[in-house]
């Protein structure tokens, strides 16, 4: 290595070194204070001193039922959003990504429900959910008649959940549309007029290029879309408070830190929730460098 390239490496080392200190500051010292705390039987609001408990708190959330039902809800929804969110977001983004007249005013209205803030969309959909008032009751059993009686759609354990994933699909499959369509725009146009000259039909198209060319953003969109559905709070929070079986990881890390102010075990929690996000992740670097490999 000559002069110049070392000096040039040390240069970078210098500009990147305020960024490297901004983020040990603000990420890695309260993740590295969140885990010193799950070993303390700490309570804010508290004048007793900390008491050194080790892994009691570790082994209290392992054999804590409510934690696992939390784990089992987040997972549930997050599947279940995240997989309607793909395939109805691929179905819109392959539709705005055709020409046709009005294009750009669909894809301007597209985004609305995304637009809209989650406190703002949970309220509005709690009241259309309401069992007396509600327009989807309204809908459903008077205008077409599909059910006999009004349903409390969260208000009911076997309803609740399924309720909040709705509303989360509507919310979120524009981001996942927009994230897909950019995607899209990057595939060539010529690899379709090829396909075409060679007599592939548009399904054959879209399994043999879309797909393959369109991995990349799709791994992308889930990477995002499920973090953001595994620490889901607010969404549930607005509308049931975690109750009739909605209670996600971060409603009950809430509760056990902020309303129980239970500060060793809330971190404890923190750092569980932490754990369940890091798995996803690794699940999807892990496609990813397999698709690299393969390609």
């Amino acid at each position: 290595m000559t002069e110049m390239a070392k000096r040039q490496e040390r240069m970078a080392y210098f500009f990147l070194l305020p960024t490297v200190i901004v983020v040990l500051a603000v990420a890695f010292y309260p993740l590295f204070n969140t885990f010193y705390v799950t070993f303390f039987d700490a309570r804010l609001g508290s004048s007793r001193a900390w008491e050194f408990v080790g892994l009691e708190n570790y082994a209290r959330l392992l054999t804590d039922v409510r934690w696992w039902e939390a784990v089992w809800n987040t997972v549930k929804f997050t599947v279940a959003s995240v997989t309607l969110e793909l395939v109805l977001g691929l179905g819109i983004a392959l539709v705005v990504n055709s020409k046709f007249p009005g294009r750009g005013l669909m894809r301007t209205a597209m985004l609305v429900p995304w637009a809209i803030p989650t406190a703002v969309s949970s309220q509005m959909w709690k009241w259309m959910y309401h069992d007396v008032f509600g327009v989807v009751n309204d809908l459903l059993v008077n205008v077409l008649g599909i059910l006999p009686v009004k349903i409390a759609w969260i208000a009911n354990a076997s309803t609740a959940l399924w309720a909040l994933v709705a509303i989360d699909v509507w919310k979120t499959t524009p981001f996942m549309a927009l994230l897909l369509l950019a995607g899209l725009q990057l595939i060539p146009a010529d690899l379709y007029e090829a396909g075409s000259v060679d007599g592939a039909t548009g399904w054959r198209q879209f399994w043999s290029i879309t797909l393959p060319l369109l991995r990349p953003a799709i791994v992308v969109a889930l990477i995002f879309r499920t973090l953001d559905a595994l620490r889901v709070f607010d969404l549930v929070w607005i509308t049931t408070s975690g109750g009739f079986g909605t209670e996600t990881m971060s409603t009950m890390n809430q509760r056990n830190l902020i309303q129980f102010q239970r500060l060793g075990y809330g971190s404890t929690i923190s750092v569980a929730i932490f754990a369940v996000i890091a798995i996803f992740v690794i699940f999807y670097i892990a496609v990813i460098f397999r698709g690299n490999e393969e390609a």
